[in-house]
């Protein structure tokens, strides 16, 4: 079987035997009885249903090291977890944006010279790849529906010197570079580039390189994921966390270039905050800069390291950085349920702004339709009533978790809330979760031979209930099924929206663009975490003003003036000379 067919077969056989069913049946209809397992019978379901999934993926992947050194797995969830069902992608399109700057990129015969010089500068087994099925992998994604394209040749390199090696090569024959990781962006942020194009996937530059448990700070490579971080340092017995929690297998590098955050946002902040200290980039130039040293704080000059935050991979290439811990705190969970958001948010509003409010981690919104796809989905242990529901992480010592329990209790009653509970013990508080957990399966669940397209914007919190309520609405008139998780304490919410067909997509990307306006409308933002990429670009003009763009461009032509780094994205096309700039 070749290689391609191989890892096919495996995908296909981890999500058969560890797809989001993994510990219910694997049809519709689960028994009572697996609705009540216990933690421990689930946990040991799981693991036995996963296993012949597990043996066809880690045999696939050890066939794909030894080719290409390695394919990452297009930024899944780790081996055992359970996996969303994917229905085939809609036919690639080939309309991916070009440099907007008239950049002259290498010729095809440069692009290949470029390649064979490549494989002199890394000689290593696997370095440098040109199988055209890897090509087409790497320029694409399951998880959106942009514009894609093939590279030209994928690199794997292992240290900050290598990729020098790759940008001076890309530098001289002209070619653009698309930096490449835990492939779990959603906006085409690494869709290759038509003209020809190497993608640098640091997803082999993994490793923890030093840990300061006692300045809270630890240095990693730009291919370390959030949760292995996490867990190396609880196996370590270290008490503290990295708290930026974007989608499973997300590596430091991406989340630095998109500017992540997650369910800790309302407690921790998100990558624009302070939690990395300092980044080791290789500009276009080939020159290597650390942005600042490790101190906690620094007022030496501009902020460099801010720099890269949300810039996508277009002004250089994050190998290295130095991330900021936090104290693992003891957590609980629970949960509220209101008859509409408006009361829902309110509540949220109120709870905040009180003394309990830095104790709550996490307040995540799903709305009616949600609930309703998750108990049809049947993924979870416990289902719920059907109605917008609050869930909560409240952290704390035990007295202060109590006595924010009761704070938000009290509240959420005021708001009008129809039911809440609250998990008092670790099983109850992962039962509770898991709605929250496996919303973005549920939904995908709730629909035989459903796609998904997720997408994000973000709104001041008080304008969020009129955001949620006009956008289910225009969805419904447009006979779209979706379903909404929203971080609601930041105002930041994602529609999951459902299509079967190709001819439905157009239908989709109309609703999508709606709500991007809609959000700006709303002094709000196309996107609270998924960055801009290809998705989004053509919004940044209405959103930052034209001088804001003009700004943008200002950096990106003093820093990269061939544009050679990740060309197309991020940036909106600037007006052409003779057409009104302040329309």
């Amino acid at each position: 079987m070749s290689t391609p067919s191989l890892l096919g077969a495996a995908r296909q056989g981890v999500r058969r035997a560890g797809s989001s069913r993994l510990w219910l049946d694997s049809r519709r209809h689960a028994s009572s009885t697996a609705r009540h397992l216990s933690a421990g019978e689930r946990l040991s379901g799981r693991l036995q249903n996963v296993a012949v999934g597990t043996v066809l993926l880690t045999a696939a992947g050890a066939l794909l090291y030894n080719v290409s050194k390695p394919v990452h797995l297009d930024g899944e969830a780790a081996l055992g977890g359970p996996q969303p069902k994917r229905a085939t992608k809609v036919t690639v399109r080939k309309d991916v944006p070009e440099s907007s700057t008239g950049a002259q990129y290498g010729s095809k015969e440069d692009v290949q010279k470029a390649i064979e010089e490549l494989r002199k500068a890394i000689p290593r087994e696997g370095a440098v790849n040109t199988d055209p099925n890897v090509l087409q992998f790497y320029g694409s994604s399951d998880k959106s529906y942009h514009p894609t394209s093939p590279h030209s040749v994928v690199i794997h390199p292992h240290s900050t010197e290598e990729v020098v090696e790759v940008v001076n090569v890309a530098r001289k024959y002209r070619v653009p570079i698309v930096p490449y990781s835990g492939a779990t962006s959603l906006e085409g942020h690494f869709s290759g580039y038509p003209a020809g194009s190497i993608c640098i996937d640091l997803s082999g530059m993994n490793k923890i390189l030093a840990i300061h448990e006692s300045d809270s700070d630890l240095v990693c490579q730009a291919g370390a994921r959030w949760e292995d971080i996490n867990t190396t340092l609880k196996e370590k017995g270290i008490p503290l966390f990295f708290p930026l929690d974007p989608g499973p297998g997300a590596t430091i590098g991406g989340m630095i270039g998109t500017g992540c955050s997650g369910t800790n946002a309302v407690r921790y902040g998100t990558a624009r905050g302070e939690w990395f200290l300092n980044v080791t980039v290789v500009l276009p130039n080939g020159k290597v800069i650390k942005t600042r040293r490790r101190a906690r704080k620094s007022s030496a000059g501009i902020d460099t390291t801010k720099l890269f935050i949300g810039a996508e991979g277009t002004l250089g290439i994050v190998t290295e950085a130095t991330l900021r811990l936090a104290p693992v705190i003891p957590s609980k969970v629970a949960m509220a349920q209101f008859r509409d958001v408006e009361h829902a948010v309110s509540a949220v509003q109120e709870i905040l702004n009180t003394p309990a409010g830095p104790h709550i981690q996490c307040v995540e919104l799903m709305d009616d339709h949600m609930m309703k796809a998750i108990a049809d989905a049947g993924l979870v242990s416990e289902t719920y009533p059907i109605h917008d529901t609050l869930f909560f992480k409240i952290q704390g010592d035990p007295a202060a978790i109590d006595s924010t329990a009761r704070t938000v209790q009290d509240i959420v009653s005021k708001h009008s809330s129809i039911n809440f509970k609250f998990a008092k013990t670790e099983d109850e508080a992962e039962e509770l979760w898991e709605s929250r957990k496996y919303a973005l399966m549920s939904t995908i669940e709730s629909e035989e031979d459903a796609r998904c397209w997720t997408t994000d914007v973000c709104v001041p919190v008080s304008k969020l209930p009129e955001l949620v309520y006009e956008t289910k609405k225009d969805l419904k008139d447009s006979n779209l099924h979706s379903t909404i998780v929203g971080h609601v304490g930041d105002g930041n919410f994602h529609a999951f929206i459902l299509f079967k067909k190709d001819d439905e997509l157009k239908a989709v990307s109309d609703a999508v663009h709606r709500l991007v306006h809609r959000a700006i409308a709303l002094d709000g933002t196309c996107t609270g975490e998924h960055g801009v990429g290809v998705g989004k670009r053509e919004y940044l003009t209405e959103e930052l003003g034209l001088d804001t763009v003009e700004l943008m461009w200002t950096i990106k032509r003093a820093i990269d003036p061939l544009d050679i780094m990740n060309p197309g994205k991020l940036y909106p096309d600037m007006p052409k000379d003779g057409e009104n700039k302040h329309q």
